[in-house]
């Protein structure tokens, strides 16, 4: 098992991408605190002594800080953060609103930011050669007509990697991100369901077809894990090919 006795926060782990990376990690033996919005989640719970259940807004600094510090309290440490927790937006540059931008911002980027700063605190409090895997996107090295402030997120997040990874390099501290193509999840049910669309993603990803969870925790494993120990400030594209075009 990759992740035998180590500790992993994944944000955003009450469904999709999160919630399979989450299992995943489980399944290779770290032990995960699963964090998400709801104020409990019962399913997680049942999953064994390994699997906690944290609330956390990571638009907050206080509920990130908060997150990892009870993270430490339940299993003693901390080796791995997943800062996965994000929205999808729609707009292009003239239809944005301050309100519709401003929380993008907050919960992709600054909710990013928030978890490779206060982890990284704790793990050079500790000691800690720690993983932090950040998930950007595609439309962070890419533009996309109609998706203003998910792009512009999406490349902080890039950029974010890489600094942090040069800031925390003498630590022994890693920091990279997966940036995934179209995936199967509920935050795109609803456009890979319109049949223009679903083709244009298809066509347009060399591989042909929209990838699933599992394609991005896999690589999430890998970063986690010491099998990548020589590997920061990188961003894994996890996309079918759609950036090589």
């Amino acid at each position: 098992m990759r992740l035998k006795n180590k500790v992993a926060i994944v944000t955003g782990a009450g469904s999709g991408i999160g919630k399979k990376i989450a299992e995943e990690f489980l399944k290779e033996g770290a032990s995960v605190v699963f964090s998400d919005l709801l104020e409990d989640n019962e399913e997680i719970e049942n999953l064994g002594e390994n699997a906690k259940y944290i609330k956390c807004d990571v638009s907050s600094s206080k509920e990130v800080n908060t997150l990892i510090s009870k993270t430490i309290e339940i299993f003693g440490g901390l080796d791995v953060v997943v800062n996965n927790a994000g929205i999808g937006s729609l707009g292009g540059v003239t239809d944005v609103s301050d309100e519709d931008w401003q929380k993008v911002i907050d919960i992709n980027l600054s909710g990013s930011f928030y978890g490779i700063r206060d982890a990284a605190k704790e793990m050079k409090k500790n000691g800690t050669k720690g993983s932090i895997i950040n998930i950007s996107s595609i439309l962070g090295g890419v533009g996309f007509k109609g998706a203003l402030s998910y792009c512009a997120s999406k490349g902080g997040v890039v950029q974010l990697t890489r600094a942090s990874a040069l800031d925390l390099a003498g630590e022994g501290i890693r920091v990279n991100a997966i940036a995934p193509g179209f995936i199967e999840t509920n935050m795109t049910k609803d456009v890979l369901n319109d049949d223009d669309f679903n083709s244009m993603v298809k066509s347009s990803t060399p591989l042909g077809y929209v990838g699933e969870p599992k394609d991005i925790a896999n690589a999430a494993i890998y970063l986690a894990s010491d099998q990548s120990k020589y590997v920061t400030g990188t961003i894994i594209y996890v996309d079918g090919g759609w950036t090589a075009r």
